[in-house]
């Protein structure tokens, strides 16, 4: 106590603690006339302890109006002394500082105005704390007492750097040299972004713009610490806080631009992170930033292609207009520099990039994948090739994808990587499989699919390869429904033209008969097909002998739906040749076409068979004369053994029978007790039918006619009762 009497009066420090504010001005008034004695006198020593005496018994006393009287003695103290403040800051800062966070809000009201005070003096000389104040400040921006978030601001603003406070730029300039490290303030400034309070943010926001004004700090070499938090406050409620995040922004990049030295690896990262903003503002800034950045970037951004293609991709489905203008701008000029493997371009990861984007949900987005790949293929071909197991399966996947836009780039991929002879056979395949393994791809896609790789790998070509594929298929109705298909696409599709063109040809010519005979043997899986193969190719003489080679479970309602679509083809230009041609064969053959059985269905299992006139065997005894010449013809013409054809078609659908009838016996074995009691009831109605009078002879004839024919009704070997 008696130091204390002896650095300060009796009631000068009984006044210092009174509650009264005005008790409490008045002791700090003569404290300052008391310093200013004191370093009139030069004695520095007492004013040490003037000061220890407001800092030990005052600003750290438990009572807050002690604490009180200590910070309005400490300020008065910063008075007196004047311009030999600077050499006692060390003593008088830091306990204001650390009453920022006292409990009592008065407390804290008190030491922004002592601070306040001692900054007006001292100025920036007080630079040294600058990091402990700005930490301070900070967390006093969002105080909970407004007069304390009041006085906090004023502070600020004094603290900062503008044309009407008292740190003027060439004195924080050449504070910052000696005192202020930008190194150590911008990890405190790092940590503080992620605040989500709106005054916090205001303030971090300030701050930024200030330090970024100064001409020698160097604020854009740190933005990647603080980037991520500018981004975040895009999306704040406060318009103000967005319009001043977007205004230091904006003037960031305009620094960027004309700065010859940028960092743009590590701001990259948080550019494509920020691109997948739900917020349509942070995700508008994000892009455009990217933009720049692949135009002045070079051969910093290599590494990160990848990932800003990730960004890009889906940005350019976005709702928002400006941003899909923007994105298909970027992804155009990323797509046209010109890099190599060497210069650490990793077409791995671009090609992972492209295939999770082919499985999403926008169009656009799956289009511009695939035209990557595309774009890989043909300028890193090896490289490509070298991970195609990894795109493959999704490659094959997209061809059942809605759009048809996006199925023929596809195609123009698999074309583009089928250019290889061991990849043909490949694609080829694992097409084969996708179409067994999906009825629904065959019938939807089926069509576009074989008529683009037609254009684009050569239909000659695709069409053995398919062929070679389905002759060793195991799954006979996947082959015959497949060869239906494709049979029915070599008959109408004008990519085929020329094809139709060479098969016109195989009695005259060696590569018509090559195709026709490399055709012939998968097309053996449906007559059908057969029968307009050789139409096709003028073989009339063996597409007849074909059709007598059927037998009556042959003609079922899949045979017959065939025969419609071949009959109505018969009308079209493809065949006007045929039409055209008025050989015995052709009109023998065209008879034959006519006097298959029509036939009616009832409850969809049900076949009836209707009257069409005489025997086969009777027609052609009929026509003996005038067709014997055509008859007569060798079985061999050009080359090809038809016999031999014959033989291997007869063995083929030998083989579907096989498999028909196993079908039928295993749904009969499977069916329930009620369906075996249906046949034996229907068995039933047969034979009272037996012991009924026999009709007239004209019901007699329909009844017979309307009834398929039994095996014992054929007239001979080939011949079938029509």
């Amino acid at each position: 106590m008696s130091d204390a009497l002896s650095a300060i009066p009796a009631a000068v420090h009984r006044n210092l603690s009174d509650k009264l504010y005005e008790k409490r001005k008045n002791a700090a008034i003569e404290i300052e006339t008391t310093v200013k004695n004191l370093i009139a006198a030069g004695d520095h020593d007492k004013i040490s302890k003037v000061i220890d005496v407001l800092v030990k018994e005052f600003a750290k006393s438990p009572q807050a109006n002690h604490r009180k009287g200590g910070l309005i003695g400490l300020a008065a103290v910063t008075v007196g002394l004047a311009s030999e403040a600077a050499q006692y800051l060390e003593q008088i800062v830091p306990p204001v500082i650390a009453s920022f966070i006292d409990q009592d809000s008065r407390v804290r009201y008190y030491a922004c105005e002592a601070l306040y005070n001692i900054a007006k003096v001292v100025r920036g000389e007080f630079i040294v704390f600058f990091n402990k104040i700005f930490d301070a400040l900070c967390k006093l921006s969002a105080d909970s007492d407004a007069n304390v978030q009041s006085a906090a601001h004023l502070l600020d603003r004094l603290v900062k750097v503008n044309k009407t406070d008292i740190v003027n730029f060439k004195e924080l300039t050449f504070l910052a040299f000696g005192f202020f490290s930008i190194e150590e303030f911008i990890p405190l400034l790092k940590d503080r972004m992620n605040v989500l309070n709106p005054y916090v943010r205001q303030f971090l926001v300030g701050w930024i713009t200030v330090l970024d004004s100064v001409p020698d700090i160097d604020m854009l070499g740190f933005l990647p610490d603080f980037l991520d938090g500018l981004f975040n406050m895009l999306s704040d409620n406060s318009h103000e806080i967005r319009q001043q995040a977007d205004s230091a922004l904006s003037e960031f990049l305009q620094e960027i631009k004309n700065s010859p030295s940028v960092d743009y690896g590590r701001m990259a990262e948080i550019l494509v992170q920020r691109a997948s903003s739900s917020d349509e503002f942070t995700r508008l800034t994000a892009i455009t930033w990217i933009n720049e950045f692949v135009k002045l970037g070079g051969d910093q951004l290599v590494r990160y292609y990848a990932d800003i293609l990730g960004a890009i991709l889906p940005c350019i489905s976005d709702k928002e207009e400006k941003i899909r203008v923007v994105a298909r701008e970027t992804n155009e000029e990323l797509r046209s520099i010109h890099v190599e493997p060497s210069d650490g371009f990793d077409v791995g990861a671009i090609l992972s990039v492209a295939r999770r984007q082919l499985s999403s949900d926008n169009e656009a987005t799956r289009i511009e994948a695939l035209n990557w790949i595309s774009t890989l293929l043909n300028k890193h071909r090896t490289e490509v090739l070298c991970f195609l197991n990894d795109i493959f399966d999704t490659l094959l996947k997209a061809l059942s994808d809605s759009s048809d836009d996006v199925v023929l780039l596809v195609l123009e991929v698999h074309a583009g990587v089928a250019k290889d002879p061991q990849h043909f056979r490949h694609l080829i395949v694992f097409l084969v499989h996708n179409f067994r393994a999906d009825n629904s791809l065959l019938e939807r896609r089926g069509a576009i699919i074989v008529r683009r790789l037609c254009v684009l790998l050569d239909a000659e070509r695709v069409y053995r390869e398919l062929s070679t594929i389905l002759e060793g298929e195991d799954n006979l109705d996947f082959a015959s429904t497949m060869v239906q298909a494709l049979n029915l696409i070599l008959l109408t599709a004008p990519e085929l033209s020329k094809l139709r063109g060479l098969l016109k040809g195989s009695l005259v010519n060696r590569e018509g008969k090559e195709l026709f005979v490399a055709l012939y043997a998968s097309w053996c899986h449906s007559p059908m097909a057969i029968i307009s193969l050789c139409l096709l190719a003028q073989a009339y003489q063996h597409a007849s002998v074909v059709i007598q080679s059927l037998v009556e479970e042959d003609i079922n309602v899949k045979f017959l739906v065939q025969l419609d679509k071949l009959i109505r083809l018969l009308e079209t230009p493809i065949f006007t040749y045929l039409r055209l041609q008025q050989s015995a064969a052709f009109k023998i053959l065209r008879t034959r076409l006519k006097t298959v059985p029509t036939y009616s269905f009832s409850g969809g299992e049900q076949i009836s068979r209707a009257s069409s006139g005489v025997p086969f065997s009777q027609y052609t005894n009929h026509h003996e004369d005038d067709d014997a010449e055509d008859i007569n013809i060798s079985s061999s013409h050009q080359g090809i053994n038809f016999a031999a054809r014959l033989q291997q078609f007869e063995n083929v659908q030998s083989q579907h029978r096989v498999q028909a009838r196993n079908n039928v016996k295993y749904t009969y074995t499977t069916s329930s007790s009620s369906t075996s009691k249906e046949v034996k009831r229907s068995e039933e109605e047969d034979e009272e039918q037996q012991h009924k009078p026999p009709p007239s002879s004209r019901s007699s004839s329909v009844a017979d006619n309307s009834r398929p024919p039994s095996r014992s009704s054929r007239k001979g070997p080939g011949q079938l009762q029509l």
